[in-house]
């Protein structure tokens, strides 16, 4: 009786345990930008809950959240989340903070898109140029915001030639390919202040709207997946969206400058 009391104990031990733990998909962008090392701690003291964060693209995190393999996801390509809440894959989107992308190059600029009024126009540059241009390749939403700049110059780049590398990588593998080649990249501010292997590679362009960069939060739909972890779900939108989190995200800074912007706004219908 003893040992069915303490077996019993335990297996009750650990069901807590597991309702504690929840799992969020994460872009690597955010995951560069070294913010998940700061709000991780203070969502386990606030809450009690374990937050194991699983890294991915945009659109991986989508299939992930699809799948019912995450509890919730924080990712940053607007039509895909609005998609993925369409087919009934995720309950509703919840903005949290927004950045902006930014256009690398090296120093020298040879497609001269620092004179460029507009991202398309940069864009339009540096295909003309032929200068070459590093693409994530990956359907992150990095990935999705370059191609719809593409797409705005009726352009399809797998008709760009060799000058136009894709490589299929996260944001920082993507960054120091393009460091190595001198090449142009379009990134998440985040991931650039956060980069220790610049090279030649600066800042070009930047400012343009179409560069607004949003962040939402996700929940994964449980009536689909029973297993996904609805109150603690809950528990962490409810902690992204309070005054603690904003004074975290709105204070985080790499090398002095703000990173995020907190704008947390509920769409749930």
């Amino acid at each position: 009786m003893t040992r069915l009391l303490l077996g019993a104990a335990l297996l009750l031990i650990a069901s807590y345990a597991q309702a504690d733990t929840l799992r969020l998909a994460v872009t690597t962008s955010f995951h560069n930008s070294g913010l998940s090392d700061v709000l991780l701690p203070a969502i386990k003291a606030d809450t009690g809950l374990d937050v194991r964060l699983l890294i991915f693209g945009t659109g991986q995190a989508l299939r992930l959240g699809k799948a019912g393999d995450v509890d919730a996801l924080i990712v940053h390509a607007r039509t895909a989340e609005e998609a993925f809440i369409a087919e009934g894959a995720g309950t509703h989107r919840t903005e949290i903070m927004y950045n902006d992308f930014v256009i690398l190059g090296p120093s020298s600029d040879p497609a001269g898109i620092a004179k460029a009024f507009t991202a398309q126009a940069a864009f339009a540059r540096i295909r003309q140029a032929k200068t070459p241009f590093i693409s994530r390749g990956d359907e992150s939403g990095t990935h999705q915001k370059e191609k719809e700049i593409w797409q705005s110059l009726a352009s399809e780049p797998d008709d760009f030639g060799p000058w136009y590398l894709s490589v299929g990588a996260s944001m920082g593998s993507s960054l120091n390919t393009a460091a190595a080649l001198n090449a142009y990249i379009l990134t998440d501010r985040a991931s650039w202040l956060n980069f220790g292997n610049p090279g030649e590679l600066t800042v070009l362009f930047d400012g343009d709207p179409v560069l607004f960069n949003q962040y939402s939060f996700l929940p994964v739909n449980p009536d689909r997946h029973p297993h996904v972890k609805r109150q603690a779900v809950q528990q962490l939108e409810a902690w992204f969206v309070s005054d603690r989190a904003q004074t975290l995200i709105d204070g985080y800074q790499i090398n002095g400058q703000p990173v995020f912007t907190f704008n947390a706004k509920d769409t749930e219908p």
